[in-house]
């Protein structure tokens, strides 16, 4: 395909100035900073306590399951948000749904912080937990969408890459900060005390970060792209039926190219730490090695988006996914040695294959469609990737341990989930040079 129209892209309506930018940016990465951390949170406690706080009568395969079973719910949820919030950002603007869906993610988290346990409340108990999750879960639907689009659409376009990538900046730092949180809980409580009112405190403590979120969200600008739908008139009715007719297949493809992406992750601050244990290592180990992976991921997130401006999305996507089918059987050929040294190695070469693959992929993703429908484009692609990868990690990976008992089950689930993303990728269009402002037709492919 001719990327010759695609290179004279349309220029920006409004000039973004170097400080407007980075105002934009740290917004979008504090944002979804607080509201991964509130995800990470509840699964690092799905991991550790959970099933004993919430399905204390269970076998504790059973019970963990349980747990992640709870954490899995949001994500058919998300799905949910994803339309939902896409329709009103689609119609309304960005900023509007990204301010909302703030408060509903910190309120459910607040509120878990507060919920008595099975002991009190009995079965009651994991049904409102239930409930509290899957309101994280719609509220998730519309948030990283709308801060990716932020910042995407405000970017010049030869820094969209590098500035998209800042936005998957919020998985690891909030990954990090819940580890962190959790660490200093594990070291100073005893397992009874953690499980009993210790894992509440990083709950209620969200809402420092949600006030701070809150409040820099106020004060950002719509987007030139939306802004541009808006002069035209060109708002979709249905935005989520117009996405279906025109643009299933980059929601579908999509979808599964950024499949292994959630396997990869969630294998690590998930299933890992289960695992970790039943090689000998402690829960404050393991911690360790998700905040260290986490940390390098951090680093090299920014970098591979700004690669992806100079040669392209593909190129360092795909590079990742392939990274990520080798790393699933060095990491557990790392960890099978009980070592904590060669476990946080097993992790570290996780996290770089996820960070080449992750860090691209939502400008790639924000570049498959045009701007009337972005908003629900970008997040029911997303969001389907989360059900199908994310969703399906920690239960499946767990089941399959309890049968085979070899961590191996682990690779070979990476190696699939990898190979789905790898051919879904290459039916996708590159998009580094598109026109970010195309209202009527998906940018990547200039055409209806």
């Amino acid at each position: 395909m001719s990327h010759s129209s695609a290179s004279s892209a349309l220029p920006q309506q409004h000039h973004v100035s170097p400080e407007q930018m980075r105002k934009i940016a740290v917004a979008s990465v504090i944002g979804t900073t607080v509201e991964w951390y509130d995800l990470f949170l509840f699964a690092t406690a799905s991991a550790l306590v959970f099933n004993k706080a919430f399905f204390p009568n269970f076998d504790p395969l059973v019970g963990t399951m349980l747990a992640f079973g709870t954490f899995a719910a949001a994500y058919v949820a998300r799905i949910v948000g994803a339309i939902l919030f896409g329709h009103f950002g689609d119609r309304l603007g960005r900023k509007s749904m990204l301010l909302i869906s703030l408060i509903g993610m910190g309120a459910a988290t607040f509120c878990i912080g507060l919920l008595p346990g099975y002991d009190a409340w009995g079965a009651a108990a994991p049904f409102l937990l239930l409930t509290l999750r899957i309101i994280q879960g719609l509220a998730l639907g519309g948030e990283w969408g709308g801060a990716v689009l932020m910042t995407v659409e405000h970017a010049p376009a030869d820094r969209r890459g590098f500035f998209g990538s800042l936005v998957q900046l919020g998985v690891p730092v909030g990954t990090l900060i819940a580890n962190l949180v959790f660490l200093a809980m594990a070291a100073n409580l005893s397992e009874d005390a953690l499980v009993a009112w210790g894992w509440r405190v990083p709950f209620l403590a969200s809402i420092i970060l949600i006030a701070i979120g809150f409040y820099i969200r106020l004060r950002l600008e719509e987007t030139p792209a939306f802004q541009r739908v808006r002069e035209e008139g060109a708002e979709a009715k249905i935005p989520f039926a117009t996405l279906m007719q025109r643009y299933w297949k980059q929601v579908v493809l999509g979808g599964f190219a950024t499949l292994s992406t959630g396997s990869s992750f969630n294998i690590l601050v998930g299933s890992g730490l289960n695992y970790g244990k039943q090689q000998g290592l402690t829960n404050t180990q393991m911690l360790i090695a998700v905040m260290v992976a986490c940390f390098v991921g951090a680093l090299l997130l920014p970098l591979f988006g700004a690669w992806s401006d100079r040669i392209g999305r593909r190129p360092i996507i795909l590079a990742g996914i392939v990274a990520e089918m080798v790393a699933g059987f060095a990491l557990i050929w790392l960890m099978d040695h009980g070592s904590m040294a060669l476990t946080i190695l097993g992790y570290v070469i996780m996290i770089v294959a996820f960070a080449a693959n992750y860090g691209p992929i939502a400008t790639f993703l924000a570049e498959q469609f045009g701007a009337k429908v972005r908003y629900s484009g970008l997040s029911v692609a997303y969001m389907l990737s989360g059900l199908l990868g994310s969703a399906t990690t920690a239960p499946v990976t767990t089941w399959l341990l309890g049968v085979t008992h070899s961590g191996y089950a682990f690779s070979w689930f990476m190696l699939g989930t990898a190979a789905l993303s790898l051919i879904a990728l290459l039916m996708l269009s590159e998009t580094s040079r598109s026109d970010i402002n195309a209202v009527h037709e998906a940018p990547a492919e200039g055409t209806d």
